[in-house]
């Protein structure tokens, strides 16, 4: 009986090896594929299969032995949930709300925009870094982060680099992770304005979302407490009303008027949007949103997944444009680094490790649960990122360069940007893009810039296919309320997360100002902060190149500086543990990090380019205004843009010295370990048995 048991034993062993050893061989042959194929088109699905095999890979080996051997994850170590559990912020909560919880708060535009705007390039730079930085970087910070939070009672990052490296790495580390996130959120900001911008449909659609949030949020606390079916089935019903809705309004003449805006109008909307939702309590309007989102976006995203399976739609970009020397008409600068900092999100971001060291640690009930919750739901964004790939390639390339190119690139006509993009090699007509914009239920799609209108088209037509060619304009118009949404939820998290920083700095200044709960103090934070990043929406909002170029790399640049200095925080502790020969998992991404954000911060300092260079922007776009070669309207803003093109020079230099300080402090901490000197202390709670926690102070929650 005992050889039975064996020989089956072995036999089932063999049948799960060979099937790995199916797996990785099925994905290195789609990864080829996509690789050196350089036919006419390529299905999408090859991206598909090759996603699905490295994720699985990823998730499977990479990811246990990380959790096993580099993190030392025990099942029977009480968590801070467990340990400290209040019912208010530490509770033990069950391990697929936490996944759902974590991935809506990390699942920002970045997967969304990113990839699409790094199209330019072609499909397959930004494809093969979506898939490797996201298994090897990306999924691997977030799980680390999360695990070293929840060891030391869910301590932020800020706080962690000061207890772990000392007060100037700390200090350091706060002070970039608050100017990241202005940054980060302005940007966030100017990619819904230019959705809705002379958009009636998107903009009414996107309007109703916040009166809809605020009833699920009285309902669930007022009318109906403790109905989350109800709500949740309400809340999703009023917003695909509010789309079908946008339609009606759009053929209204009243109505369409009203809603038909510039960006300064939309630009003062979102800074008031963020304001408010910074000041409201949590459950009226942040908390009501982020759970209606996390339907929608992981609905979307499933159904677009299903929808490309079924379809097959075939990709139209080629492997790798001309554009990859610099001269994309999108933003500038060459493949090597930019690829890199345009797709942020989705392969790496910075921004996640403020939610995993944030309310995620407080949550979990158990240890175990760090990778799937960490490791997993970056993995699954990393998806979202690879679906937008797809969806933003899928468009005939004149389509998608007339859609994201702005008009001081391609020319104010449209006449004139056919013509330009048509010389690029990309053919497209004037009719070709009326039909289109017909078709969507639009005025116009010519110069709609920042990646989101492009990708609203490529999913409306992805999900026409495959569900009904008839809702065509339906579907563009949900595509552009899942981004917003996506979007919208991220600014108001970011803008309330903000002001939590800036209220814990200003305490040292002034002890009141440090109480979150004290409403001047609310009040002030929030306008601070809300100023700070409406500042940088605004110089987007009046750039007539569309802003992307000047605030994405911005953008990205400063996302993955903040990853960098995660990534720092985790190496150190790793070496302080005596970990020293697996730091490499850590140390390997951020050496990546740090020669890329220093490359692109070089790029966009010292380049002679104004299509790259901050400074030469500044130089050309003074020389033009001086010599009265500038429009009168352009002529008005130039100099402000030309202040705000040296100050970005000015930021992109400060956030990669603090990079590059925390680095300093991190190896003088791990050479003062290497040598036995003094160093500051393990900052990681004590070891308490998980059976040694009550079961009343386990609550059912967690089990």
């Amino acid at each position: 009986m005992t050889a039975w048991a064996s020989a089956r034993g072995h036999g089932g062993r063999m049948i799960k090896t060979a099937f790995w050893i199916l797996v990785a061989l099925v994905g290195a042959f789609a990864v080829g594929g996509i690789a050196l194929h350089r036919g006419e088109t390529i299905n999408a699905m090859w991206i598909v299969v090759a996603a699905l095999c490295i994720y699985s890979l990823g998730y499977r080996f990479y990811s246990a032995w990380v959790a096993a051997k580099v993190l030392s994850v025990d099942a029977t170590r009480a968590t801070p949930a467990l340990r400290l559990n209040n019912g208010r912020d530490f509770v033990p909560t069950h391990r697929w709300i936490v996944f759902g919880h974590h991935f809506a708060a990390i699942a920002g535009p970045g997967p969304l925009i990113g990839p699409t705007l790094a199209a330019q390039f072609g499909y397959l730079p930004g494809t093969l870094w979506i898939l490797v930085g996201g298994v090897l970087g990306g999924c691997v910070q977030d799980m680390t982060i999360l695990f070293l939070s929840t060891r030391r009672n869910g301590r932020s990052l800020g706080q962690m680099a000061r207890d772990e490296l000392g007060p100037v790495g700390g200090f350091a580390a706060m002070l970039g992770t608050l100017t990241i996130m202005i940054i980060l959120i302005a940007v966030l900001g100017l990619v819904v304005v230019n959705a809705m911008k002379h958009s009636p449909w998107a903009t009414s659609t996107v309007f109703a979302t916040i009166p809809i949030a605020v009833l699920i949020g009285l309902y669930l606390r007022n009318i109906r407490p403790g109905r989350v079916l109800e709500g949740s089935l309400i809340g999703l019903a009023l917003l695909l009303l509010a789309v079908v809705g946008g339609g009606w309004v759009d053929s209204h003449p009243t109505l369409r008027e009203l809603f038909n805006l510039d960006g300064k109008p939309l630009a003062w909307f979102v800074i008031g949007y963020g304001f408010i939702a910074a000041v409201l309590p949590v459950w009226l309007l942040l908390a009501p949103r982020d759970y209606l989102s996390t339907f929608l976006k992981l609905g979307t995203v499933l159904l677009l997944a299903l929808a490309v399976i079924l379809m097959r739609p075939e990709i139209h970009m080629p492997a790798v444009t001309q554009f990859i020397d610099g001269s994309g008409p999108i933003f500038g600068g060459a493949l090597f680094p930019f690829v890199f900092i345009t797709i942020a999100c989705g392969a790496i971001s910075g921004f996640h490790a403020l939610v995993s060291s944030g309310t995620t640690p407080k949550l979990i009930g158990n240890e175990a649960d760090v990778r799937m919750i960490g490791y997993g739901s970056m993995m699954l964004e990393s998806g979202v990122a690879v679906m937008a790939m797809i969806a933003a390639t899928l468009l005939q390339p004149g389509v998608y360069f007339a859609i994201n190119s702005a008009p001081g690139i391609v020319g104010v006509t449209a006449e004139a940007a056919v013509a330009t993009i048509s010389g690029w090699g990309f053919p497209v007509t004037v009719e070709q893009m009326q039909f289109l914009a017909k078709e969507m239920g639009e005025s116009t799609l010519f110069a709609r810039t920042g990646g989101a209108p492009s990708l609203a088209v490529g999913m409306a037509s992805i999900f026409s296919s495959a569900f009904g060619e008839s809702m065509l304009a339906i579907w563009y118009h949900f595509a552009i309320m899942f981004e917003a949404v996506f979007i919208l939820t991220t600014l108001d998290a970011g803008t309330r997360v903000g002001r939590f920083m800036l209220q814990d700095a200003l305490g040292h200044i002034w002890k009141p100002m440090g109480e979150t709960s004290w409403y001047p103090s609310v009040l002030i934070a929030s306008a601070l902060v809300v100023a700070g990043w409406g500042y940088f929406l605004y110089i987007g909002v009046v750039d007539p190149n569309g802003g992307i170029n000047i605030l994405w790399p911005l953008f990205g640049i400063a996302n993955q500086l903040l990853a960098g200095i995660a990534l720092c925080v985790a190496t150190g502790i790793l070496i302080k543990q005596g970990k020293l020969r697996y730091c490499w998992v850590t140390a390997a991404p951020l050496a990546w990090l740090a020669i890329v954000t220093t490359a692109a911060t070089w790029e966009k300092v010292v380049s002679s380019d104004p299509r790259v260079g901050f400074l030469a922007a500044a130089d050309s776009l003074a020389a033009k205004l001086a010599a009265g070669a500038l429009p009168e309207a352009q002529a008005a803003v130039a100099p402000q843009l030309i202040f705000n093109q040296r100050l970005d020079a000015v930021l992109a230099v400060l956030l990669s010295l603090i990079l590059w300080v925390v680095i300093a402090d991190m190896v003088r901490v791990s050479l003062r370990v290497v040598r036995g000197q003094p160093v500051p202390p393990n900052s990681e709670a004590p070891h308490v048995h998980i059976n040694s926690i009550g079961p009343s102070k386990i609550g059912a929650e967690a089990a």
